[in-house]
């Protein structure tokens, strides 16, 4: 018998657009070289393995088609949804995962959305690599920098949206990603932004929750509200609600199932 997998689009209602992840749960543990070589075949931005526990949590790790990721959003969504879909976990029940960045929660919300609870990166001034505007083709209001990745506001949401960055030139930076957001100007969304990682293989991410945890913070304290609406201008589109909660920031979004299929080869 063959491995099963549902590939998701997450952050989004519609097939087709918002972030497409490929689930993937596990009977057992398998080893990184394997999830790896499986997540290079999806060729998807991530693969999600899960495992369950036997309290009921599923260890949970991510992997880009290049490299494993310490946080990613879209795919701990997609993988949510995958659990409650198939009826692995109740629709009332709390789906926990065991991630390299700790617990991560979610759970589904009365509208039909899903609000997961993952740690706040705050972004904060740092050194900046001499090469990123050039490399984004732009000249930054300011850039900051988080765990994970560089945030580069700019004047507009015209400027985030008309970006046309060198990746071949974002490639040699060493972080996973650049963030480049504005406020919106487009109705009913507070921020806007776009995510960039050709590093991990990546050239542009179509919706990106790890970076909104950054992205929470960063915009919270600038326009003094905890409650956001965004949206990520990729040319697939997404859109998440944002709750800036102490160091923790609620990420919520919706998910649709687009394809069930089998592995049925390098089992």
């Amino acid at each position: 018998m063959g491995q099963p997998i549902t590939q998701v689009d997450a952050f989004t209602a519609e097939p087709f657009r918002g972030n497409p992840a490929a689930v993937c749960v596990l009977p057992a543990a398998r080893d990184a070289g394997w999830m790896q070589l499986v997540a290079r075949e999806m060729n998807l931005s991530e693969t999600a393995f899960l495992v369950r526990r036997a309290d009921g949590s599923y260890d949970l790790r991510w992997f880009t088609p290049a490299v494993e990721v310490d946080l990613c959003g879209h795919a701990t969504l997609a993988s949510a949804h995958a659990l409650w879909e198939s009826g692995r976990l109740r629709a009332e029940e709390q789906a926990r995962f065991h991630t390299r960045s700790g617990l991560l929660t979610a759970a589904r919300l009365a509208d039909g959305w899903i609000e997961m609870d993952f740690p706040a990166t705050v972004p904060a001034a740092g050194e900046v690599a001499a090469g990123l505007p050039a490399a984004l083709g732009i000249t930054p209001r300011r850039v900051l920098r988080s765990r994970f990745d560089y945030v580069v506001e700019v004047e507009s949401e015209t400027a985030v949206r008309s970006l046309t960055p060198d990746f071949g030139a974002l490639r040699q930076l060493a972080v996973r990603g650049v963030i480049v957001t504005a406020r919106a100007e487009t109705a009913p969304y507070d921020i806007i932004s776009r995510f960039f990682a050709p590093g991990a293989g990546i050239d542009e991410d179509p919706v990106t929750g790890s970076a909104h945890c950054a992205l929470a913070p960063y915009w919270a304290e600038l326009l003094g509200k905890q409650d956001l609406l965004a949206y990520q201008a990729s040319a697939r589109g997404g859109e998440l609600r944002l709750r800036l909660a102490g160091d923790r920031v609620k990420l919520a979004g919706q998910a649709r199932t687009v394809l069930r299929g089998e592995l049925v080869a390098g089992m």
